[in-house]
């Protein structure tokens, strides 16, 4: 990271949302873009420079110091102060536990479902209009092509957590039997406020754990989920960057969900 720009000076087509692991993910000559937007400040400075001969912005989700917990992260400040940037399309890896045997830690699966059990969370930015997006499908097809190479696993069902602890023994199982297959704390509302915001969006996430009712012992802890995090932490940012270099230049028409809708604010 080399300067400090503002706004208006520094455009970028992608966006990486991710762990703050990412800080050298640049080629030489990135730099951090500090903005406020409509719902305060996002988690941290967004740094944008190039990445595969694309314009990136870097975002880490729980901030430069891994401050906020993940429901205390500000989503709708992130994704607005992204597309304040220009960005319209997004790439999300994060850690989860696996809810299958089939999946161990080390595994890289690109989900193409979304199960919300989380509470509490703000997760429009429609607060009044009836504004109702379609999430049926809740990642980009194009996004998800790109970020499936050569040994990810292409399907799978992230059910999303309010945390921040992890499951019971009880609900692990229970998730498991719905025949979902990942658990994690940050994929919602992250994914519909893209959607809103009509920004193609996909997860890539990074299996660190079986979750607490698929494994004997003494359940999920902390540590070792940030463990297993960085032992694989260079592998994910490979993945992270054929994804970005694969990923279309042209606009998405499956993401624009607004035509023809009368909206009560004006996007950014």
């Amino acid at each position: 990271m080399t300067a400090t720009s503002s706004p208006g000076t520094s455009r970028a087509d992608v966006a990486v949302i991710g762990g703050s692991g990412f800080y050298s993910f640049f080629d030489e000559g990135a730099a951090e873009v500090t903005i406020d937007t409509p719902y305060g400040a996002p988690s941290a400075p967004i740094t944008v420079g190039d990445v595969e001969g694309r314009r990136v912005a870097f975002l880490p989700r729980h901030g430069a110091q891994h401050e906020f917990a993940p429901h205390t992260i500000p989503y709708r400040a992130n994704l607005w102060a992204l597309r304040m940037l220009g960005v319209r399309r997004v790439f999300a890896p994060c850690a989860a536990g696996s809810l299958t045997t089939d999946l161990g830690p080390g595994a890289m699966v690109v989900p193409d479902q979304l199960v919300d059990r989380t509470s509490g969370r703000t997760q429009t930015f429609f607060d009044g209009g009836g504004v109702h997006v379609q999430f049926a499908d809740p990642y980009c097809a194009d996004l998800r092509k790109a970020a499936s190479r050569p040994g990810t696993v292409e399907d799978g069902v992230l059910v999303v957590v309010e945390g921040p602890r992890f499951s019971t023994r009880a609900e692990s199982a229970w998730f498991a039997r719905q025949g979902w297959t990942l658990v994690n704390m940050t994929g919602h509302p992250e994914a519909v406020l893209a959607r809103e915001l009509e920004m193609c969006y996909a997860t890539i996430a990074l299996v660190t754990d079986l979750d607490a009712g698929i494994e004997a012992g003494t359940g999920v802890r902390a540590v070792d989920v940030f463990a297993e995090f960085q032992r694989n932490l260079e592998s994910l940012k490979t993945l992270v960057r054929s994804a970005i270099a694969a990923a279309p230049e042209g606009p998405c028409e499956a993401c624009r969900v607004h035509e023809g809708v009368t909206l009560p604010i004006e996007l950014p």
